[in-house]
């Protein structure tokens, strides 16, 4: 088996300790991005200053995105967003593999959500900065944390992220499951190159991953396969389409 030195961004977060235990019972190795240090595989950075991710990106063979904020506008971009952009430039070209978690619903825009913080945006922003980088890489988009039943383990990977109910009704998936896909993505060629959203319907949790990325489709240029086509990059933010335009350029 394939074993990876992987960076944790968001590894001190809910889904992030989860990623640590599952990367780690799976014989990789594990690096902890954290703006303090001291703990135990930490390294030090702050994703809101690039300056200081050079070191944490040094000789990864893999990168995991769990981070997020709360609150307003200016969080998710400068976190969610933002933090994307700078490991991206630390990395440069080097061969990295990348599994991201976002959210279901990311695509849709008309929501109250959305429309108080634009975090929806920021996230699928991130996504696209993913895709343009030529980073082998896998997108997770996971439903509601932990509001499975006992039995609602059976894992399903969707596609077109047609939910935006923005509730418990677009889909539900525990904690530890998201971190089992996000690990599983990152040592399966049928992973590489798409974009899913991921629920949990009643039934037993499988045990082979596989099948599943290989059911799907994939990606196309910066979107998810099948996602809405409601964000035309051409009317994105100037800043927005620089980030793009200079991350594609780092691929060499």
């Amino acid at each position: 088996m394939t074993t990876l030195n992987i960076l944790l961004v968001g590894g001190t977060g809910s889904i992030g300790r989860h990623v640590a235990r599952v990367a780690q019972a799976a014989g990789h190795s594990i690096r902890i991005l954290s703006r303090r240090g001291g703990g135990e595989n930490t390294v030090v950075g702050d994703l809101t200053d690039p300056s200081t991710l050079v070191d944490a990106v040094r000789d990864i063979d893999a990168v995991v995105f769990t981070q997020g904020t709360h609150g307003d506008e200016a969080g998710y971009r400068d976190i969610d967003y933002g933090g994307v952009r700078g490991i991206l430039e630390a990395i440069r070209d080097r061969p990295v593999r990348i599994a991201q978690m976002t959210a279901i619903g990311v695509t849709g825009r008309d929501g109250a959500f959305n429309r108080s913080n634009k975090a929806h945006d920021w996230k699928r922003r991130a996504e696209r900065l993913v895709r343009a980088s030529g980073h082998p890489y896998t997108i997770v988009r996971p439903a509601w944390f932990d509001y499975n039943a006992d039995d609602q383990h059976e894992l399903h990977f969707l596609q077109g992220d047609t939910r935006h109910a923005e509730s418990p009704a677009d889909g539900v998936i525990a904690r530890a499951q998201i971190a089992d896909v996000l690990v599983a993505a990152l040592t399966s060629d049928a992973a590489v190159g798409k974009t899913l959203e991921l629920v949990a319907e009643r039934g037993p949790a499988q045990t082979d991953l596989d099948p599943l990325f290989a059911a799907l489709a994939a990606d196309v240029e910066l979107d998810g396969a099948k996602d809405a086509d409601n964000m035309p990059v051409d009317s994105e933010p100037a800043d927005a389409i620089a980030d793009l335009e200079r991350i594609r350029a780092l691929r060499g």
